[in-house]
């Protein structure tokens, strides 16, 4: 009795199942989350994608992977693929660039930098439909601020939107101008955690201000440049507000991506399965670019 009582190793054992089993019950809630809004429509959406379903109907047929064969075979398909990728990696792109030379601009100690930061910062909280209506009327054809100002100083107006390639580069630069404050804040926490002995040794050895970004700043902002790619790019693959707002797809279907075109499909040509494979298609390409992003900066030791 007394040696049980006394026995230092019970209790401990008791209480340590006990905390690990209250532990784990917290991963409940977030597994049940997951479940219902990220794992049950992917099953569900890929379900989908195997019949004819209009997206009304009560009724649907298996069709199989007739709706993946007609989409590789379909012309307007492989062209908002391509734009996709193109509003994907080019804002990509332009967000690090320019967010990284805002981040240096403004970690140096200069007069009104957090105003500067947080007018910078501004566009990322507005929703992106008023954004891209606000640009509509800088580039509209009748109205444009852009076009007022040019008839003012004697060119010609312009119909940027009537033209595919400029209207896929507007919406690229737009998009990428609206969220390059999220790549300077992810910069900007990057560089105030550098170790600045490291820096001031470097100035010690004669290292000039071009030779220590490139050995010393730009190596350190490994882990902040990788987390900046990855939210950027998979922002930019599924583009979608800022797209029906300025051209709504148009000219014709040039200036669609991926999540606009299945817009079409399911609410425009009521074709739900067909809609869903795109969807499927996405998200493969999305979980791709991604993966072959990160592998690509592993080997490059940026990761």
């Amino acid at each position: 009795m007394s040696a049980s009582r006394n026995h230092p190793a019970a209790p401990a054992r008791r209480g340590g199942r006990l905390r690990g089993s209250s532990i784990n019950l917290f991963y409940l809630p977030v597994i049940a989350i997951l479940v219902v809004f990220i794992v049950y429509p992917l099953i569900n959406g890929f379900v989908l994608s195997l019949t004819n379903w209009d997206g009304y109907s009560p009724s649907k047929s298996f069709v199989g992977l007739l709706n993946y064969q007609q989409l590789f075979k379909e012309p307007n398909f492989k062209l908002v693929l391509i734009n996709t990728l193109i509003y994907g990696i080019g804002s990509t792109i332009i967000q690090q660039i320019l967010g990284l030379g805002l981040a240096l601009l403004l970690n140096a100690r200069i007069k009104g930098r957090n105003l500067l930061r947080a007018i910078i910062y501004l566009p990322a909280l507005v929703a992106p439909v008023i954004m891209g209506t606000m640009y509509y009327f800088i580039f509209q054809y009748q109205q444009g601020a852009l076009n007022t100002v040019m008839t003012a100083l004697g060119f010609q107006k312009q119909a940027w939107f009537n033209n595919p390639t400029a209207s896929v580069i507007i919406i690229t630069v737009i998009n990428s101008i609206q969220f390059v404050g999220v790549s300077m804040i992810i910069y900007l926490a990057g560089l105030q955690t550098l170790d600045q002995s490291v820096m001031e040794a470097a100035s010690l050895d004669g290292a000039t201000g071009w030779k220590k970004f490139w050995n010393i700043t730009l190596p350190l902002l490994q882990p902040a440049f990788t987390t900046s790619v990855v939210l950027n790019l998979i922002g930019g693959l599924k583009l979608f507000d800022v797209i029906k707002v300025l051209t709504g797809g148009g000219p014709g279907y040039s200036t669609n991506s991926v999540s606009t075109y299945i817009s079409i499909q399911y609410f425009d040509n009521q074709n739900a399965g067909y809609a869903a494979a795109m969807g499927v298609v996405l998200f493969i390409v999305i979980a791709l670019v991604t993966t072959l992003m990160n592998k690509g900066l592993d080997r490059l030791g940026w990761n």
